[in-house]
């Protein structure tokens, strides 16, 4: 049992003393220290137990000093992957942020870009109105001129008319 195990001799000294020992070992420890707990005497009306506080430590000691390396190495181990797991964790966090964060820029730009675009196809309709209604006022006023100087010539040409009709009228005459 415990006391098998010198509870006196301090906890470096027998890490110093002794090999790491093997699970089955490990094992004997720990089914000591479960009947020594089970075989303790009871507190009347509690159901706590009396135990000796030296002896479970000193037990805990050995226990703990003879661990194997491996079992240490694996502790280790899962420190640094628990270590890794929320570093590459916060560091998914940020690139799906970021991510996010581009993507509502996208959105965004493609909003305004839709936006620009039908802004702009409505200054150019806008545009191909004016034009058309430009067109139409300058050929209303092409119209307007080409029929007043055809009236001009008209007149024109009736006084070159009548002015040679006069002209063989004084030649006949004279």
């Amino acid at each position: 049992m415990i006391s098998d195990h010198e509870p006196d001799v301090g906890r470096q000294e027998v890490a110093a003393a002794t090999p790491p020992a093997t699970v089955g070992e490990l094992n004997d420890l720990i089914t000591e220290m479960v009947m020594a707990l089970s075989e303790a005497k009871a507190l009347p009306g509690s159901g706590k137990v009396l135990i000796d506080r030296e002896q479970m430590l000193a037990v805990l000691g050995i226990l703990a000093d003879r661990l194997p390396e491996e079992m240490r190495q694996a502790r280790w181990m899962v420190r640094e992957r628990d270590t890794f797991i929320a570093r590459t964790n916060e560091n998914a966090r940020e690139v799906i942020e970021r991510a996010r964060h581009r993507a509502k820029e996208m959105v965004s730009n493609t909003n305004i870009i839709a936006e620009a675009t039908e802004e702009a196809n409505i200054l150019v309709r806008r545009a191909e109105d004016t034009s058309h209604q430009i067109r139409l006022e300058a050929e209303d006023y092409a119209e307007d001129r080409l029929s007043r100087l055809e009236d001009v010539l008209m007149r024109v040409l009736d006084q070159v008319r009548s002015m040679r009709s006069e002209l063989h009228q004084t030649r006949s005459i004279g």
